[in-house]
């Protein structure tokens, strides 16, 4: 790996890490020395970049530091265009439109030594085989999910039974051929998936339910786990 590129991946390590981060780790992942990677901190504080920290404890990038946006590696495009064509074939139209139009923006902003990477790229996703119909405005609900609002459904579950539901949407899932909302039932006091091509009608309420968007994911989060560990429990049960 090139000393260039190598500054750049120890800023992309120090980016997605919140906790301090040894030159043992930053050395072991860029299969380098520690002694370089003390080098690289050096001519990367010399360069002002705003990292904080010592050797033996770790290091933190500072908040609000960023690089050029697009200064991409070639795994790192290939990643970002597999994951806009499979959200342009499975994606809500919205979300669809705008992995098209990523794909487009990476295109005509990366280097051209790079841009057969993004329109002949190694690797695909393809189309979605199927795809039943959405009963729910899955832009709207991205947006009441980001605003802490409450939505009121129609649902009809597997045997054809139609119940009303108030949910605090936590997220849209993303199947093959199917997407699921997740969100606390207020009717079954518990976090439920519904499949959105069974629900049969759907009214954005005003209503705002309290949680914060990431402490209501958190603790669907939470709940997820719990569930796996019961699974998992009886899978070992004898």
């Amino acid at each position: 790996m090139r000393r260039a590129e190598r500054l750049f991946q120890i800023i992309q390590i120090l980016r997605r890490n919140r906790a301090p981060v040894t030159a043992d780790a930053m050395a072991a992942e860029l299969e380098t020395s520690k002694r370089s990677v003390y080098r690289d901190i050096a001519a990367l504080i010399g360069q002002r970049a705003p990292i904080r920290g010592e050797a033996g404890v770790g290091y933190v990038l500072e908040a609000g530091y960023d690089m050029p946006p697009l200064m991409l590696t070639p795994d790192e495009i290939e990643a970002a265009v597999l994951g806009a064509q499979w959200v342009a074939g499975r994606g809500d139209p919205v979300l669809a439109t705008a992995a098209r139009d990523l794909i487009a923006k990476i295109a005509s902003a990366v280097p051209d030594e790079l841009r057969p990477f993004v329109l002949t790229p190694a690797t695909g996703a393809s189309p979605a085989w199927n795809p039943l119909p959405d009963g729910i405005d899955i832009a709207q609900t991205r947006a009441w999910i980001h605003a802490g609002r409450k939505i009121r459904l129609d649902y009809r579950d597997e045997k054809g039974a139609v119940s009303q539901r108030v949910i605090w949407p936590v997220t849209v899932g993303y199947r093959d051929t199917v997407r699921l909302l997740i969100g606390w039932c207020e009717l079954r006091n518990d976090f439920r998936n519904f499949r959105t091509d069974r629900i049969e009608g759907a009214e954005f309420l005003d209503e705002k339910h309290g949680q914060r968007a990431g402490v209501l994911r958190s603790k669907w989060l939470r709940a997820l786990e719990e569930e796996r560990k019961r699974w998992a429990a009886k899978d070992c049960a004898p």
